[in-house]
Formats: C-alpha cells, sequence, structure tokens
C-alpha cells in the first residue's frame, strides 16, 4: 500500500494551496499546490521523512503524524480514514492534527475584518485568521507560539517581542494544565523548547497566565508602529477555542 499512500499525498498537496495553509505563495510555480517542503513544515517533519512517504518507500508513521498532515492537507474525515488505512493504522477518534473551527465561528472572524482577529486552539493553533490579521502578523499560521518564538518575521511585527513571547508561553502553560491529556499542546511545548533557546529557558520560571485582554504594539508593513488593544473571548460551545479580536487603542 505504501506506493497508493504516496500516490494519494501527492493528489491532495497538489489540490492545496499555500494560502489555505498560511503561507505565501511565492510567485510563480512549476507545479501547482503546495510543495513537500512546505507540507513538512506546517506539519512539523522534517522533508525528507516526508519526501520518502510520498515515495512509496517503508517509513512507518505514526497516527499522531498522520494527524498532522492531514490537517496541512485539508482531509475530510472520508479522506483521513482512507489515508490512515493506507499506511496500516485503524483511525480512531479525532484527528490528531489541528482542529477544525466551527464555519459560522469562521464567518464571524472574516466579518470583523478590517479588525484583526483569529481564532485559535488551546494549543495556539490558529484555526482561522482574517485578511486584516495575515497582513499584520506576517506568519503567525499555523501556530502563534512557534510563530512567536521561531519566525524572525515576529521581531519585526512584534515590538515588544520578549514581552509577548514570556505571556505567550505562560498562557501556553496554563492550557497545558487544563488540558493535561491534550497530546498536541505536549507537541508544541516539546517543538519550542527544541527549537528556542529562549522558550527552553523561560519554560522553568513556571510562569502562568490567563489573561483576556490587554495591549500590543506592533509595527504595520509600511513600518509604522501602532498600539492595539486584544480581547480574548471563548465560544459559549467551545470554551477551550479563543477567539482574538484586535482594534486601535484610545492613544491612536
Amino acid at each position: 500500500m505504501t506506493v497508493e499512500l504516496g500516490a494519494f499525498l501527492r493528489h491532495r498537496r497538489e489540490r492545496r494551496s499555500p494560502d489555505e495553509v498560511g503561507l505565501p505563495s511565492g510567485g510563480r510555480r512549476r507545479t501547482p499546490g503546495l510543495r513537500r517542503e512546505e507540507v513538512a513544515l506546517v506539519s512539523g517533519v522534517s522533508t525528507s521523512w516526508y519526501t520518502f512517504l510520498e515515495q512509496g518507500r517503508p517509513v512507518r508513521p505514526s497516527a499522531q503524524v498522520l494527524g498532522a498532515i492531514s490537517g496541512t492537507l485539508g482531509l475530510t474525515d472520508d479522506e483521513r480514514d482512507h489515508l490512515f488505512r493506507l499506511a496500516g493504522l485503524v483511525p480512531d477518534g479525532p484527528p490528531a492534527g489541528p482542529e477544525r473551527v466551527d464555519p459560522a465561528l469562521a464567518d464571524l472572524v472574516d466579518a470583523l475584518d478590517p479588525r484583526p482577529a483569529y481564532v485559535t486552539a488551546a494549543s495556539f493553533d490558529v484555526l482561522a485568521a482574517n485578511p486584516a490579521a495575515r497582513a499584520l502578523f506576517r506568519g503567525i499560521t499555523p501556530n502563534v507560539a512557534l510563530w512567536v518564538f521561531t519566525d524572525p518575521t515576529a521581531d519585526e511585527v512584534l515590538v515588544d517581542r520578549e514581552e509577548v513571547a514570556l505571556g505567550v508561553l505562560a498562557r501556553l502553560r496554563s492550557a497545558r494544565t487544563r488540558h493535561p491529556d491534550d497530546g498536541r499542546i505536549a507537541e508544541v511545548v516539546t517543538r519550542l523548547q527544541e527549537r528556542s533557546a529562549e522558550a527552553a529557558r523561560w519554560w522553568d520560571r513556571q510562569d502562568v497566565r490567563d489573561d483576556r485582554s490587554g495591549t500590543k504594539r506592533v509595527r504595520r508593513p509600511d513600518g509604522d508602529v501602532v498600539t492595539l488593544t486584544h480581547t480574548a473571548l471563548h465560544p459559549a460551545e467551545r470554551p477551550d477555542l479563543t477567539l482574538v479580536v484586535y482594534g486601535p487603542s484610545d492613544a491612536e
């Protein structure tokens, strides 16, 4: 089944656009859809490993990794189950990759434009973001915490990046306490400690926060620095999700 598995992944990769996973299109492309390295980046695996998987080589993916890949490729539940069976795994329970946001909530996020707004899971995975948020927080998807600590763009956008990073880490620790069985939160914490010396060092501070509002200084694409207020709300039916909305401060 490894050859059929590779063919299925390749076909689904070619129909997925960079915009759909929060990546820049990068101009003209020789082939349609995502590149292999882009799927690997968003899914949290190495490019060579994912390439082996598409080539039908005898690698043994875990359910967690396949779940992440299925989320990156935007697979339906039926397609995800098919992928698991091709890999010799039994699809059991909800997808292990990024969660899905209710269409009504996603529509609300878009309707808030031009105010930047996005929805995150407890793991800080970005489940929905409107054009204003994508334009202001360039590259914030697929995960806010990883963006803040590992993406150089965050240094350009966040004027007080260290303060923001400490707050994100403290809220992530609080989320891990509230959701001790959430494997995605544990995965994000591990990746942060592996990829960021700051995160590894600051994690030992044991900081915990769960604030829902505040201000943030950000640098717009034109170079101007603005101070924005932000409010975090939890949908009544999905209190594990967070809707974050930005607006101008009184000073602005």
